[in-house]
């Protein structure tokens, strides 16, 4: 999933926490967190790298880890039994895997990078820590995840989106 590239990239919390402020989308991720918040997530999560083409997430994968995008763009594709393709678009800002991280179900589309993209991830176990070590902060984590879900499901085109 992460192959090299050819110049080191440069992580920092602060990258996510500006791409969650600029994305006014109706599919932006906000938790409602202070920047010793942020910090304090930044080391509950994983970033790196993906480059264009590359697939993040695959349909009907057992996975539930929650993808944060803090830059780049990711495309959503749906494959349903009639064998059509949906797409959506996911920008920097937003996440992508908050469907089968609540559901425990497989994943419902593929997640491929459109762009070289910067993404933190946060598996379920970091989450369950998380919970145990600081729940008001977890809560907040859950509740953004839940609005997306609950946004994305009321927009008919971004409903794929929700892997």
């Amino acid at each position: 999933m992460n192959a090299a590239l050819r110049t080191p990239i440069h992580f920092d919390i602060q990258g996510l926490v500006h791409a969650g402020a600029h994305n006014q989308s109706m599919d932006a991720f906000h938790p409602q967190l202070t920047a010793k918040q942020w910090e304090l997530l930044g080391t509950y999560l994983q970033p790196f790298a993906l480059q264009q083409g590359q697939v993040l997430v695959q349909q009907n994968a057992s996975d539930r880890t929650v993808y944060l995008l803090e830059s780049g763009t990711l495309t959503v594709h749906y494959e349903d039994d009639k064998g059509r393709l949906r797409l959506a678009t996911v920008e920097a800002g937003s996440a992508v895997g908050e469907g089968a991280f609540f559901s425990r179900n497989p994943r419902s589309a593929t997640v491929q990078a459109a762009s070289l993209c910067k993404i933190w991830s946060l598996t379920p176990i970091r989450f369950t820590e998380l919970t145990n070590r600081q729940p008001a902060m977890a809560l907040e984590i859950a509740m953004a995840l839940g609005s997306l879900v609950s946004r994305r499901l009321t927009n008919k085109p971004k409903r794929v989106a929700v892997t």
